[in-house]
């Protein structure tokens, strides 16, 4: 549950509240770019802070310090604001899953180092990772965000690919969409459980000092031995 900010000032000895201090004063001007960064950089802190019904164009203006006209210069609506912020996420998201990766680690190894990488993410970043995969408030033909998208899915499809020793092109045969489909919906579905609550229970079954990480290196293995 999101909680409300608040903000209180000390009562003197004779009761009186003190003077409130000047709040540090936020740049009047800004070069075209660091404008740009400095909306996208509030829009995040306000839904980290406040969820996503909290994020509008006026609160990002309100929280940068800048005029409530600037978000609508920048990004047009809050589709095009929210879009931005999403493809700053995909490209968060694609470096945390390639951390974990090696070249010389065999297929299996990388698409376990990569769903290790997309768990990470989500759990640092809940509220920007649902706003990714919220396409219904996404204007998706945006390039910044189609781009950024289109590489963290690269990433999943090619180690796939490898896995079944073959190139993975834009065309897919049946069989690569599938697997593909099936290493994405376990560790998405996995996310969701784990962001959602739903996993505690089980986690509180388990012996003592089994944690998230230990449950999905279990998926994982589970998966391998079938096959």
């Amino acid at each position: 549950m999101k909680t409300a900010k608040t903000t209180t000032r000390a009562g003197r000895a004779d009761g009186q509240l003190r003077p409130k201090s000047a709040a540090p004063r936020r740049p009047d001007r800004y070069h075209h770019g660091s404008l740009r960064e400095a909306l996208l950089q509030a829009a995040e802190r306000i839904l980290e802070q406040d969820g996503i019904n909290g994020l509008t164009l006026r609160a990002a203006a309100r929280e940068a310090g800048v005029s409530h006209a600037a978000p609508k210069n920048h990004f047009g609506d809050i589709a095009g604001l929210l879009s931005e912020l999403a493809a700053v996420g995909f490209e968060r998201f694609a470096a945390t899953m390639r951390m974990g990766v090696r070249d010389e680690d065999p297929p299996d190894r990388r698409l376990a180092a990569i769903g290790r990488g997309y768990v990470a993410f989500a759990r640092a970043h809940p509220d920007l990772f649902l706003l990714m995969f919220r396409s219904e408030r996404l204007d998706m033909s945006r390039p910044a965000l189609r781009a950024a998208a289109d590489a963290s899915a690269r990433m999943l499809s090619d180690a796939v690919g490898a896995r079944r020793s073959e190139a993975v092109e834009t065309a897919l045969t049946l069989p690569q969409a599938a697997e593909i489909v099936v290493a994405w919906s376990l560790v998405h579905g996995f996310v969701m459980l784990l962001l959602d609550g739903r996993l505690k229970p089980l986690l509180a079954r388990l012996p003592p000092g089994t944690d998230t990480d230990a449950l999905l290196a279990a998926v994982f293995g589970a998966v391998r031995r079938r096959g």
